[in-house]
Order: structure tokens, then C-alpha cells, then sequence
């Protein structure tokens, strides 16, 4: 069993993300937002997070050789957004050796439950959660409803606790789920990932009420904490916004 208290304060998870800039493209930044090293300086400045979501590029040339970040947590795949409307798939790009060579505390990888391809993403996953448990890293998946499959359900109860029970079962450390909106609901999904432990996505940008407030839902609901991205590196006040959403997430 790998220590997943190296990315924990408290028991609990707080993860700054910035791998939209490859999954949605410049769309999501600003003249700010855009420079990695802005999202470097939200980490060192807020002092809150317990890891940092890059892609291998960016961790080489932004990362490597910091000493006063929080742990990286690199993401071995990705997708573009040209493909809407086909059916989601996201493969691998970076190997587990070199998340280890870049200083990379865990690794991460997306499944998109409900696609044709989520067959071919699973085969990958398992394999890499291997390699990186022999590694002493930790594993983490992004599991999001997504496809033909599960179109319209994303959200609900039980497509998102399949995804959690699948996350399990594919012996991930941690699961990256979608909220389901309301604590109850959601408390059945952290039941189904049993010992896999469960973070949420940030997701779009929202007021900070209704932030807060789903923050204050999930944790409630027996989640550890977030991953959070857009909704603090496209905020007035990104410091501020990270200090409130540790207030919840930690109990503080």
C-alpha cells in the first residue's frame, strides 16, 4: 500500500489542477491565467494545497527543481477538445518512469465511464496503477461519466457511483468524481469507492456561494476534498478564493 498521506493535511485532500490548458485549449485562460508560473505563485502565495495537476511539459519546464510547491501530481493522458460530439476517449502520453524522473508524488489518468472506448481506458489504468504502486506513487483517476452510454446521467446517483465502485475495483489510491448536488446522494458514492478515497472536481467556474456551499455539501458527505482548478485560476482573488475553500475542506 502506497502512503497517501503525503498528499493529505489533516486527512483531508486540496488539489490545485491546471490541465485544462491541454483539455480545453486557450479558451479557459486569460493574459494572466495562461502563464504556468501565475499558478505557481497561487500555490506558494495561498500556502493551502496538498498537490498540483500538470502535464509532463509543464512540470519539466515550470516544476522540476522548485523546492516550496506542493507535491506534482502528473497527468499521463489527455485529449483535445476538437472531437465533441464523438464518443470520449483519452490515452496515454507519459509513462510512469518518467512522472518518477520529473519527482511526481502521484500520477494521474482519466476514464471516461460510459464511453465505447471506456474498455481501452480501464486496460490502461490498471496497467499504470500497477507500475506506479511498484514506484511508491500514488494513483489517482479521473472518473467521469461520459459517452452514449451514460449521456443525460453524468450527475446521477448511481451512474456516478459506478463510476466510484469501478474506481475500486481498478485498485485506484483516489477517485476524481463529478458532484451528484446534494450530500445524500453523494454519501452512496463514497460508500461504493469504499477504501479508494474521493476528491471532487471543481469543474466550471461558479459564484463563490454556490461553490462553497457544494464544498461544504461533498465534504459533509464523506469526501476528503477537491481538485479544484477554474473556480480559484479564473477568480478576481484567486489567493482568497483557495483560503476560503481550504476553510471548508479542512474544517477550520
Amino acid at each position: 500500500m502506497v502512503d497517501v498521506g503525503r498528499l493529505m493535511r489533516n486527512g483531508k485532500m486540496l488539489i490545485l489542477a491546471y490541465d485544462q490548458g491541454f483539455e480545453h485549449g486557450p479558451t479557459d485562460f486569460n493574459e494572466e491565467n495562461v502563464d504556468p508560473d501565475f499558478i505557481l505563485d497561487i500555490a506558494r502565495k495561498s500556502g493551502v494545497y496538498t498537490g498540483i495537476v500538470f502535464q509532463e511539459g509543464i512540470a519539466e519546464k515550470y516544476y522540476a527543481g522548485e523546492t516550496d510547491l506542493p507535491p506534482l501530481i502528473l497527468k499521463l493522458n489527455g485529449k483535445t477538445s476538437f472531437h465533441k460530439g464523438e464518443e470520449p476517449v483519452s490515452l496515454q502520453l507519459c509513462s510512469v518512469d518518467r512522472a518518477a524522473e520529473l519527482g511526481a508524488t502521484a500520477v494521474g489518468y482519466t476514464i471516461y465511464v460510459g464511453s465505447e472506448h471506456e474498455e481501452e481506458m480501464m486496460k490502461e489504468f490498471s496497467r499504470i496503477c500497477d507500475e506506479a504502486h511498484k514506484k511508491g506513487l500514488i494513483s489517482i483517476v479521473w472518473m467521469y461519466p461520459r459517452g452514449k452510454h451514460v449521456e443525460g446521467k453524468e450527475t446521477s446517483r448511481d451512474v456516478v457511483a459506478y463510476a466510484a465502485r469501478l474506481a475500486l475495483e481498478l485498485g485506484a489510491d483516489v477517485a476524481k468524481m463529478p458532484y451528484t448536488g446534494d450530500p445524500e446522494s453523494f454519501g452512496w458514492v463514497v460508500k461504493n469507492a469504499g477504501k479508494t478515497l474521493v476528491v471532487v472536481q471543481g469543474g466550471l467556474k461558479k459564484d463563490e456561494e454556490t461553490l462553497l456551499g457544494e464544498v461544504g455539501g461533498f465534504m459533509k458527505a464523506g469526501a476528503v476534498g477537491m481538485a479544484v482548478g477554474r473556480n480559484v485560476w479564473q477568480d478576481a482573488d484567486a489567493v482568497g478564493i483557495s483560503k476560503k475553500i481550504a476553510e471548508v475542506v479542512y474544517g477550520v
